[in-house]
This record gives structure tokens, sequence and C-alpha cells, in this order.
């Protein structure tokens, strides 16, 4: 049993599990929270989880969690992995099953007293039309050729299709596509799955959400961002639904089955990995790379109905909503950083973290070079989100940040705790509209199933691995089941 007396303390905002702890470790196993959250995460499995991540071969340097840590399927939400791309592994695990959920922010040119009157009516019209909660699909489905353009081409091919503006793609992380996608790794099982969900929100902890700007804490980044006080904004948070559900599934059986070839020997079996060069992990970084533009191109064809829903609603007195950034929660990444003082090719899992880079890396959009890349942290349902930018400190953890709040409740335990007509009832009285298609979804997406976004972010804030630009608040939460 971990406990705290296992862990180094190395700051105020960090502590490390020594390699010496247990012998199959490779590498120390590092934790950014503050003391009192440190106590707070022996609730669940995730700091094992954290411990046997540092097992994988190939993995450099150390095995990470973010502040918002909880427990994941094999990884910990909230975890971090830098593999080796010569002798490394990669492991559906250290993506999840939702491959690249995430996030991204739309800023309006609209103050929240000029909107306010039409917040209820724009709240149903964007509920209308983007399809939310679990296995909602679109009336229209896609041929197995327009998917499979889409699982290669991403954010890209609906833009050239007319469903976005050429902005986007340069705001989006990777701009939006992998380019290792090969649609023929990807089973027509789930191309089956995704032929209906590209643009729908689905349940879970995914929404979208009309919020304003409450507060900025460096004005000049903000002016770079293009954000000001009480500007309307428009969140969209959600993932490669069952497509990328699939891909992990199928995966998943495939490298259990692989590692007696490989002869490798993991301490839990949802760890299950491949070496990357291998047939089993080059098939999957393929199938991966596939479901994170998907995920994209969800969030842009989201996007493309929000802009509807807003023009519709707000006619002529409001431009056009523009991209702030996108930002991918959930995925593996080939990336070059310095490794004892050289460059090195890594590849890179984050589970629940969201990349941070800094000033002048040539990965992030011209317009941001100066202050570094936008960091987009989104609370939970009726709470608080932020906007950071990435800082060269973060180069510690992989240029990687938490990306939320974090649960410190099972779902089954937050219906149980949080009946969801209260949870409305609450929101509403604080002056937050609610749009949803059931109770249940509500009730486990309740506030106090999470730990407190504030405090998360303080810590990514106070360690230096990014820095808060604006606080945002929620007007209106559009939800599934």
């Amino acid at each position: 049993m971990i406990a705290k007396k296992d862990f180094k303390k190395l700051s105020e905002w960090l502590w490390e599990i020594p390699q010496s702890f247990r012998q199959d470790m490779r590498v120390p196993a590092r934790i950014y929270v503050s003391e009192k959250m440190l106590e707070d995460t022996f609730g669940d499995k995730s700091i094992d989880q954290l411990v046997n991540v540092a097992t994988l071969p190939g993995i450099t340097k150390y095995s990470l969690a973010m502040p918002d840590i909880h427990e994941g399927y094999g990884f910990p939400i909230g975890g971090v992995a830098a593999m080796d791309i010569s002798t490394g592994v990669i492991s559906p695990g250290g993506v999840g099953y939702d491959i690249n959920c995430g996030v991204r922010a739309l800023k309006s040119n609209l103050e929240q007293k000029e909107a306010q009157p039409f917040l209820d009516k724009l709240a149903i019209k964007i509920q209308r039309e983007v399809p939310s909660g679990l296995g909602r699909g679109r009336q229209i489905k896609l041929d197995t050729t327009s998917v499979n353009k889409i699982l290669e081409g991403g954010v890209k091919r609906l833009v050239e299709k007319g469903f976005g503006e050429k902005e986007d793609i340069e705001s989006c992380e990777s701009e939006g596509q992998l380019p290792q996608a090969d649609a023929s790794t990807v089973s027509e099982k789930a191309k089956n799955r995704g032929r209906d969900q590209v643009g729908t929100l689905g349940s879970g902890n995914h929404f979208l959400e009309i919020q304003k700007v409450e507060k900025i804490f460096e004005e000049e980044v903000a002016k770079i961002f293009g954000l000001f006080p009480d500007q309307i904004l428009i969140m969209i948070h959600t993932g490669s639904r069952g497509l990328g559900h699939q891909i992990a599934t199928d995966y998943i059986r495939e490298m259990m089955r692989a590692m007696l070839k490989y002869g490798i020997i993991l301490p839990d079996r949802e760890l299950a990995a491949s070496p990357i060069n291998s047939p089993e992990g080059k098939g999957y970084f393929s199938a991966m790379a596939c479901g994170a533009n998907y995920a994209w191109a969800n969030r842009q064809m989201i996007t493309h109905y929000v802009r509807k829903a807003w023009t519709d609603v707000l006619g002529s007195q409001a431009s056009s909503l523009e991209l702030l950034y996108d930002v991918a929660h959930n995925i593996a990444k080939i990336e070059e950083h310095e490794v004892n003082g050289k460059p090195k090719k890594l590849v890179v899992h984050r589970k629940g973290a969201t990349r941070a880079f800094p000033p002048q890396h040539p990965e992030i959009p011209k317009k941001y070079q100066k202050v570094g890349q936008p960091v987009i942290i989104p609370g939970t349902m009726g709470t608080a989100s932020y906007i950071l930018v990435g800082t060269e400190k973060s180069k510690e953890a992989w240029y990687t940040v938490c990306h939320g709040a974090g649960r410190v409740m099972s779902r089954h335990a937050a219906i149980r705790s949080f009946p969801g007509n209260q949870v409305v009832q609450n929101l509403e009285t604080k002056g937050i509209i609610v749009k949803y298609w059931g109770l249940r979804g509500i009730a486990e997406e309740a506030p106090g199933a999470y730990k407190d976004v504030d405090d998360v972010v303080e810590v990514i804030h106070s360690s230096g691995l990014s820095k808060k630009v604006a606080r945002l608040v929620p007007l209106a939460v559009i939800k599934g089941e």
C-alpha cells in the first residue's frame, strides 16, 4: 500500500516516488500536487497506476501525473509518459478509450450585457443543432469513403468541404490532423459506429457551454489571445465518440495477445503494450491517429453548427465566432524533446493531460509565437474554466499540464449523492441556464463529484508549468444524457 511516506518532496508542488521503491520500476514516478491534494489521492488506485506506468519498456526519465489525477484504465487519468521511439512501447491505456477527447474555445466580439437577452434562445438553438447523449447521431449517415477521408484528413477535410475557415486549421493543435493516420488500420465496426456521429456531443463529461471572461490575469497575453473582460465565449468539450472507443477496444485486445509474443511482462494487463516499431504498435498508432483526426473533425463540425445557431439567434449584430484554440487531452504523439542535453524523438502519451508549448515553439500558430500556446482547462458543470499559456518551465513535464478538475467520486457514487433535479436547481439558482436530455448525466457530472478546479489550476500556475491568463464562468450549459 503506497503512502505519503513513500514520496520525496521535490518542491511545494512536486513529489516523487524513487525508482528504488519497487524492483520493476525503470524510472521514478512524479506527481504535481499540493501537500493536501497528495493526501487526497490515496482514495483510489491512481498512485499505484502511476507506479505501474514507470515499469513500461522504453519509458524516459519518469512517469508523471498532473493534479487532476484519478483512477483510469491502465494509466491514471492525468498521466503522462514519454517513450523512446526506438526502444519503447505504445500503450492504448496511455491514451484512453475516448481518443482525442479535447476542448476548443470560440470567442465572440460581444460582452455579456449584449448577449444576455438572447442566452436562453441561443442555448435552445445550439441544443437543437448539435445532437447530444449516449449513442445519439445525426440523421445523415456518411458512406465509408467519406469516413475514410475524415479519418485521414481531420479538420482540413471538413474545411475543404466548406465546414469552417482556413484560420480554424491554424488554430488547432497539430492543425487538426496527425499525418500517421491510415484508415485501413481501423475496423469496419469502428467506422460504422462513426458514420453518423461527426458533429455530435455525446454524453458523460462532454458539454457545450456559453461562458464569459470573469477575470484577466495577464493583460498582454489576453490581448494577443483576443480576450477581454465580460467577453462571451463558447466552449466545446467532446472526443471521438463510438469510433474512438472501438479503436481502443480492438487494439487493447490485440496487444494483450501480442505481449506474449514480445516477452513483455507488466504488473497490470490494462497497460497492454507493444513495441512502437512492431506491426501491432504501428497499427495502433495509425488507428489512434485516425481516431484523433475524427475527434478534431467532430469538434470542427460542432463548431459549424454552433456558428449557425449563433448567427440565427443574434443576426448581424454579432460577428462570427473565432476559434481561439483546440487542444487534445487523450493522445499519443511523436515529438522531439531534449533528453540529457540532446534532442530525442519520443512518443509522448498524454492521458487526460494537455499539451502546453512555450513561446517560439515551432508547433504553435504564428500569432501566438510571442507568448506561447493557449492552454484550455475546462471545469466541471457549473464551475469555472481557465485559459492559460504555455511556459518554458513545462519542459520538465514534456510541456504538459492538467486537462480539467479531475473526479473525486465515481459516476455511480455521484448519482447516489447528487439527485439530478437538485443539481439543475442549484445551477439555475446561480443564474446558469441548463439544457439537457436526461437527469442521469446531470447527476454523474455534478460539481461535487470533482476536485476544485481553482485548486488544480493553482498547482499548474504556481509550479510554473503554465500561467493563468483568464478565468471563465458559465452562463449556460448544454449536456447530453
